[in-house]
């Protein structure tokens, strides 16, 4: 089976659950519940830029951190706190372990995956490795821990580009998993020879060209800003291509008073918060062919709410768990992917995070 085949397999995407709503007071008190049990517990709360306004919130409040996947993961790393609350997907919580199997590593959900590791399976990865042995094996971060250890590196959205320039300098030949607009994106920016598993994101995928077309003939002065998640005809008009932290930043950065994002909704609560002053609209993920189904917000990333942060800490019954052998080969290329970053001073965290 070719690896479109493999990723186009029917992935079921759940519905975006339903969270009671809280008075302001309710919430108060739940905020301060969760305060108590994080000092108790010497955890840390770490979230990324995808999930719940009030999650973000919490962890700045608390002393843990809001970053993209590559601050998560070196985060964890640096931070005295002997368990670390991850918010996000799955992948981003077996990245803590790997890093730091010395620390209980926690999660609201277990449950809570992503599109583009459900559409790598892998076996069938393997299998695609081992036909291609000439090639350097980059996956992208949005993989499992059993994928990561089949790599020779990984990469975030953040540090890809340079990854792959750098590869290419040294005239490797590269095989790249999983997400193929973003493997398409970096082929097309470095040169490199890639061979490109073909999966994607749902949230991403959905975003429409020729509806953003539309949009912004109503916004002719509206700066474009996309992930590279993106389809190609969404890429082609933007202003900004880049990662969530890049993104974020060009708002701040940028003169224009109103931006069209193209990215999962939940990055809106940084942008507002760094930038109060900015209109901020949703790139449109309908129109023609629109096969909508995230609606630009992952609903795996919805599955992290004050409720149930609350009660895995309670009940630590979220732990992340890897296997140790697993967990020692797929070290070597995350170590690889943070020690590049560090060396040649790629990612950091915003101003008033440093």
């Amino acid at each position: 089976m070719t690896s479109e085949a493999i990723a186009r397999r029917p992935i079921l995407v759940p519905q975006p659950p339903s969270w009671p709503a809280l008075s302001p007071s309710e919430k108060a008190a739940l905020k301060g519940r969760i305060r108590g049990l994080l000092a108790a517990q010497d955890a840390a709360l770490v979230a990324h830029y995808y999930t719940d306004g009030d999650i973000q919130e919490l962890a700045e409040e608390t002393g843990g951190l809001v970053a993209d996947s590559l601050e998560m993961a070196r985060f964890g790393t640096t931070s005295p706190a002997s368990t670390l609350v991850v918010c996000g997907v799955r992948f981003m919580g077996e990245t803590a372990k790997i890093l730091n199997p010395e620390k209980r590593v926690l999660m609201p959900d277990l449950a809570a995956t992503c599109s583009l590791d459900e559409g790598c399976p892998a076996a069938e990865f393997a299998a695609f490795c081992d036909a291609h042995p000439d090639r350097r094996v980059v996956v992208y971060a949005n993989t499992s821990a059993e994928v990561k250890a089949r790599a020779d590196w990984v990469v975030t959205s953040s540090i890809a580009l340079p990854v792959v320039r750098h590869l290419h300098e040294q005239g490797e030949k590269i095989l790249w998993a999983p997400d193929r607009h973003l493997g398409r994106w970096v082929q097309q920016e470095t040169g490199a020879d890639m061979l490109i598993w073909q999966g994607a994101c749902v949230v991403h995928e959905a975003f429409k060209g020729y509806a953003l077309e539309q949009l912004r003939r109503l916004h002719p002065d509206a700066a474009v800003l996309v992930h590279p998640e993106s389809p190609a005809e969404v890429v082609a008009q933007a202003d900004v291509v880049g990662s969530t932290t890049q993104l974020i930043k060009a708002v701040t950065e940028l003169p224009n008073e109103t931006f069209i994002v193209a990215t999962d909704q939940g990055i809106f609560w940084k942008m507002h918060q760094l930038a109060p002053h900015k209109r901020l609209l949703a790139a449109p993920t309908a129109g023609v062919g629109a096969t909508c189904e995230s609606c630009a917000h992952c609903p795996w990333m919805a599955m992290n709410a004050l409720q149930n942060l609350e009660q895995v800490l309670i009940r630590g019954d979220q732990e992340v768990l890897v296997d140790p052998a697993i967990r020692e080969r797929a070290l070597v290329p995350i170590r690889r992917m943070i020690d590049f970053a560090r060396e040649r001073g790629i990612g950091g965290r915003l101003p008033e995070q440093a």
